[in-house]
């Protein structure tokens, strides 16, 4: 029975368990919450059906979409855009082949990289965008097809083959079309069959998703109708009762509800206007807690403050405003009337009229009191009739105010005082600021300027005032505005009438304004003009220089169909000037000047462009008359000239070139002249020749040098020889100078003084100075560690920005201690950009490499660079050397320069010794080293060899000095 009833009582137990979830289920679907509930979850569940269907419709259409674009029309845009990129490489290689200047065809060589990088680019997009099986074999063969053409052009350039030709060229060229054009065929037919599938997708879906919503529109409509009916009355009761509490009504009887949502609104609701009620009675507490704190605030404020209601009475009063109205702090307190106060209020008459005045809307007034403190008293009505009256101590303010107005008298001194005259306007043009110089320079009384008057009203008065004779006031504005919007940056250069040059200067400021500078420049543009004068004119001769008579050529070239300019240059001049000194020599210039002007008419034009260099441009010339003119120069010249007492007799040659048939502009016309006067000055003085195109043969001839030369490196052209350096005192070599020769095929060995011009002037001499380094370095790499080696630099070679850089890899390629490494420049290299040339002279010092100053004596400041710079050797010039023997002074110039580098610690080498008795001579003053023929020419590497400890191996064909010293 015991189990029995607890087996009885555990079922009775479980059963309400099991009901549980029922009873929910039951009470959800009574309750209006549930029944809303369920409507929505089902009308939720079908929308949500027919979205998450229709978001998946719509983007498997985008993404066919964004195939047809991405994948299809992007691929075709790239494959387009490599096809535009080999044929830019066809067009580039094409100017390639008939370029024969090397820099630029380097340069479009780096075009045509960039290009076949830009396709290899384009078609791998191409391929990514398409992603086709056949659009990237297409791809792929395209490739293949430009490397196929890429690999022709490089033989048909080097004629390695020769079976290569441009017909070979443009096949695989026409490959690489075709190819492209496949590519863009296959790319075309998948995105056709892209946009099929795309329009079958979304026709589908469209059909799928009208049907969907019919159907969800139809169950909304049944939804709405059961809730409708079964929720509108109750919700229409629970408006009435809320609007009945928000209308201040907290007695409103609100109803006992059933238990659904309604019931918990109306219990809600009932919360609700009990919370109202402790609200509003909290709300009044805070609110008289607020005008505590309100007091708090305004009796802690640094304001003095005085609060009056309607019927004049106080309402609030802080003690900074007893401290201000001079009253006792009990007397101020709330509820005290205006007239009990006034009484006490003795601070002063104004601040009691303040207080006590009739009611007004605002009054704002400043009152100093007897302490010395500034007070600013405000009063402001108030809203209910009464009054608010604020004291501020300004003290501080007014004291700053004090201090401004200073800074301005001193600005107003300051602009006063200036050298310039200046008004500044406001963004209405109307004057704000002008100062004392702008009256001094327009001479206009100040009393006639008024601070506000607009700018034409201020040129009227210049105009009035007469400093400007020929314009009005209007037509100097429009002349102003118009140069401000053409050149807003420049000066305005304009002539009063009285000849006076005014600068003014116009700029905007931010506000909207503008300022404007006036100088008077007449003086500094006379200067100007006379500078210009000197610039274009000899400073001797006052004739014109070279530059305005290029100009006058080509005005003349323009005006007449024919001319002839002669080239002259004055014979036995220069003895003139070594013997009788320059000033003599001026003199005569200025003689012979004066007798070619009476030489020539006065339409011809006569300048000096240097030296005893003369010209002469005859206008409306022919054969004869430039022959007349030439003889009656060379005539007049040839007769003495009397210079200073001195009788002297000097002659001229002249060289003549007629326009046009000699040349259109005046540079060739001047050239070809030139060439003309060379040829008269190699037949015999004193006489005059008429250009030849044959003498412009050997500049044809340079210019073939020059383009072999041009060829030399890539051709293995060049060569370096070596010509060693001895010390004197043991006769041991030092080291060896590289000196480069070029090897040509047609015309033998050249010497470096008539191809390393060339190359300086065309921009070769930094390829060839840094095969000449590398070289060098190699082949000094082999020789024994005690011996150097030393490499001449051009002045364009030390100044390239990379020749430190470029030294440090060729010393860490060759393994070539920086210390065996000499660099010879020359004084040439300090010409331009002293502070540039130093810092690299320091970073090479830095790196362990030895500097020499070359040719030491024949530039230009000598001392000036050894103070710059401590070089490590002063090799003094061969013209020094050769005259030992000869001439007393070049040995006191040798002492002097030994001498020198000794202080300095330098070491001094001496060139082109020749002759024992020279290097005798050096010996004795103590030179150092020496380099000559005396102990070799120099000579290729094949023919220098060293003394090893196996066996020793003399230099073959050298002098014996030389093998003398390489075996000791």
């Amino acid at each position: 029975m015991r189990i029995l009833g607890k087996s009885v009582a555990k079922e009775g137990q479980e059963e309400p368990a099991s009901r549980l979830p029922r009873m929910r289920v039951r009470k959800l679907v009574v309750t209006i919450r549930g029944r809303i509930a369920i409507a929505f979850l089902l009308f939720s569940l079908l929308i949500a059906g027919l979205g998450i269907y229709a978001t998946t419709g719509i983007r498997n259409a985008g993404l066919l979409v964004n195939k047809t674009f991405d994948q299809s029309l992007m691929s075709i845009n790239f494959a387009r855009a490599a096809a535009y990129d080999f044929a830019t490489m066809r067009a580039a290689f094409s100017r390639q082949w008939l370029e024969t200047d090397t820099m630029k065809r380097e340069k479009l060589e780096s075009e045509i990289r960039r290009l076949a990088k830009t396709l290899s680019d384009d078609l791998e997009i191409a391929v990514q965008r398409s992603q086709s099986p056949r659009a990237a074999a297409a791809a792929l063969n395209v490739s293949k097809a430009v490397e196929e053409w890429k690999a022709a052009r490089a033989r048909l350039m080097s004629g390695t083959q020769l079976g290569d030709s441009w017909e070979t060229l443009d096949g695989y060229a026409a490959r690489v079309d075709e190819q492209i054009d496949l590519l863009v065929n296959y790319t075309s037919g998948d995105g056709f069959l892209y946009r099929q599938a795309a329009q079958e997708s979304v026709a589908r879906d469209v059909r799928l998703n009208i049907g969907a919503t019919i159907l969800a529109l139809l169950f909304a409509v049944a939804i709405t109708h059961v809730l409708s009916k079964r929720i509108v009355g109750p919700v229409s009761e629970a408006s009435r009762i809320a609007g009945s509490i928000a209308a201040g009504k907290l007695d409103t009887e609100i109803p006992v509800a059933s238990g659904d949502e309604l019931g918990t609104l109306f219990d809600s609701m009932r919360a609700m206007r009990d919370n109202i009620k402790r609200m509003m009675d909290y709300e009044v507490s805070q609110r008289r807690s607020a005008q505590a704190r309100l007091v708090d605030a305004i009796e802690s404020s640094r304001e003095g403050v005085v609060l009056v209601d309607a019927d004049n009475k106080v309402v609030l009063a802080n003690s900074e405003a007893a401290s201000f109205l001079n009253v006792d702090r009990l007397l101020l307190k709330p509820g005290v009337s205006l007239s009990e106060l006034s009484h006490y209020v003795d601070a002063s008459i104004l601040m009691s009229r303040l207080l006590t005045a009739p009611k007004r809307d605002q009054e704002t007034t400043d009152v100093k009191l007897a302490d010395g403190r500034h007070v600013r008293i405000s009063r402001s009505g108030a809203r209910d009739g009464g009054f608010i009256l604020l004291c501020s101590d300004i003290t501080m303010l007014k004291s700053q105010k004090a201090s401004l107005a200073a800074a301005k008298s001193l600005l107003d001194a300051a602009l006063d005082n200036m050298s310039q005259g200046l008004c500044f306007f406001d963004g209405h043009d109307r004057l704000q600021v002008v100062n004392r110089r702008f009256c001094e320079i327009f001479r206009i009384r100040r009393d006639d300027i008024q601070i506000g008057m607009s700018f034409r009203d201020l040129l009227r008065i210049s105009v009035d005032t007469g400093n400007h004779s020929k314009q009005t006031a209007d037509e100097l504005l429009r002349e102003q505005k118009e140069f401000v919007r053409l050149r807003p940056d420049e000066s305005h250069h304009y002539e009063l009438a009285d000849g006076r040059i005014i600068a003014a200067v116009y700029r905007s400021t931010s506000d909207h304004g503008w300022v404007a500078t006036y100088e008077d420049v007449t003086e500094r543009h006379h200067a100007e003009a006379k500078i210009m004068h000197m610039a274009r004119h000899d400073a001797l001769t006052d004739l014109p220089n070279r530059l305005l008579f290029r100009e006058k050529t080509l005005q003349a070239l323009g005006q007449h169909k024919a001319l002839a300019v002669l080239f002259i240059d004055l014979d036995r001049f220069k003895s003139v000037n070594d013997t009788l000194g320059h000033p003599i020599g001026d003199a005569l210039l200025c003689a012979v000047t004066e007798r070619l002007q009476l030489a020539v008419r006065g339409a011809d034009i006569v300048a000096r462009l240097g030296g005893d260099e003369f010209a002469v441009v005859q206008l409306g010339a022919t054969p004869d008359t430039a022959t007349l003119l030439a003889e009656r120069i060379i005539g007049t010249l040839s007769e003495p000239f009397d210079i200073r007492g001195h009788q002297m007799l000097i002659g001229a040659s002249i060289g003549i070139a007629l326009a046009p048939h000699d040349g259109k502009d005046p540079d060739l016309l001047l050239k070809n002249a030139d060439m003309a006067l060379y040829r008269a000055k190699a037949e015999g003085r004193s006489k005059f020749l008429f250009f030849q195109k044959e003498m412009d043969a050997r500049l044809q001839e340079r210019r073939y040098l020059e383009l072999d030369l041009r060829k030399a490196i890539s051709a293995s052209q060049l060569e370096l020889h070596y010509q060693p350096i001895v010390e004197i005192a043991s006769e041991k070599i030092t080291g060896f100078e590289a000196l480069v020769r070029w090897n040509h095929p047609e015309k033998g060995m050249i010497m470096p003084d008539e191809f390393i011009p060339i190359a300086e002037e065309v921009g070769l001499i930094s390829g060839i100075g840094e095969w000449v380094i590398k070289q060098a370095c190699h082949d000094a790499a082999k020789w024994p560690s005690n011996v150097s080696v030393a490499i001449n630099l051009s002045a364009v070679q030390f100044r390239s920005p990379t020749i430190v850089l470029s030294l440090i890899s060729t010393l860490a390629a060759t393994g070539l201690s920086a210390q065996r490494l000499a660099l010879e420049i020359t004084e040439t290299v300090f010409l331009q950009d002293d502070r540039v040339v130093l810092d690299t002279l320091h970073q090479l010092r830095e790196l362990g490499v030895r500097i020499s100053l070359d040719d030491f004596g024949t530039g230009y400041s000598s001392l000036s660079y050894l103070r710059s710079f401590p070089f490590d050797k002063i090799k003094i010039d061969r013209s020094f050397t050769h005259e030992l023997q000869t001439k007393e002074d070049a040995v006191a110039i040798v002492r002097t320069i030994v001498q020198l580098g000794a202080s300095l610690g330098m070491g001094v080498v001496a060139e082109g010794v020749e002759t024992p008795e020279q290097l005798a001579i050096l010996k004795a003053e103590g030179c150092n080293e020496a380099q000559g023929f005396l102990f070799s020419a120099a000579r290729p590497i094949g023919e220098i060899a060293f003394q090893t400890k196996k066996k020793a191996t003399r230099p073959a064909k050298l002098p014996v000095e030389l093998s003398r010293a390489l075996n000791q």
